[in-house]
């Protein structure tokens, strides 16, 4: 069984790929044809994540293997194979690719084709040019025209700047500070 996955980005509005996999092959061997058909690096951290119909981040696969505290498995792109985790056309994934700033790619399996394999990945098209793969925070603000501080920038419309100091750090200004003259110089 075959895949074809579309793909797209929020930032160039003329990209587009699509991919053809192997349903048999990893997340890795995904990844890598992702990677050969951006022009991206391999070196930065990167990460898919199975979307709902919304496009809202459900399971996350990683390239390495996260060091994590839940009681949950990491699930790493070498050890899952895309027909465990994909069976639907018109599922959703995302491809985080800069982590830093949780900038991602959206792909979609565009369609399953039953009874044909391929041996390799390949990209059937290629049309623009992709984002930039990783982007400093001072390119992110000015490309956005800043960051935006208002009033929904904590996730709470009633939140108040005057709340940090009263609630959360009550208390805080009657511990002894300790110094040691070395660290001053």
């Amino acid at each position: 069984m075959i895949f074809k996955f579309l793909i797209l980005s929020d930032e160039a509005e003329k990209f587009k790929r699509e991919i053809k996999i192997d349903a048999d092959n990893t997340f890795l061997d995904f990844y890598q044809a992702i990677i050969d058909c951006t022009g991206f690096s391999n070196k930065e951290m990167a990460s898919f994540f199975l979307c709902d119909e919304k496009w809202r981040k459900k399971e996350e696969i990683t390239l390495v293997e996260m060091d994590t505290n839940s009681d949950e498995d990491s699930l790493t792109m070498d050890a899952c194979i895309l027909s465990d985790y994909l069976e639907d056309e018109k599922q959703k994934l995302m491809f985080v690719f800069d982590y830093l700033t949780e900038r991602a790619l959206f792909i979609e399996l565009a369609e399953v084709i039953p009874g044909k394999s391929l041996q390799k990945a390949v990209c059937t098209l290629s049309v623009g040019e992709p984002p930039k793969q990783v982007m400093h925070i001072e390119e992110l603000k000015m490309e956005s025209g800043g960051i935006d501080l208002g009033e929904t920038f904590y996730g709470d419309e009633s939140f108040e700047m005057d709340e940090l100091d009263k609630e959360g750090f009550e208390g805080l200004d009657d511990l002894p500070v300790e110094t040691d003259s070395s660290d001053l110089y």
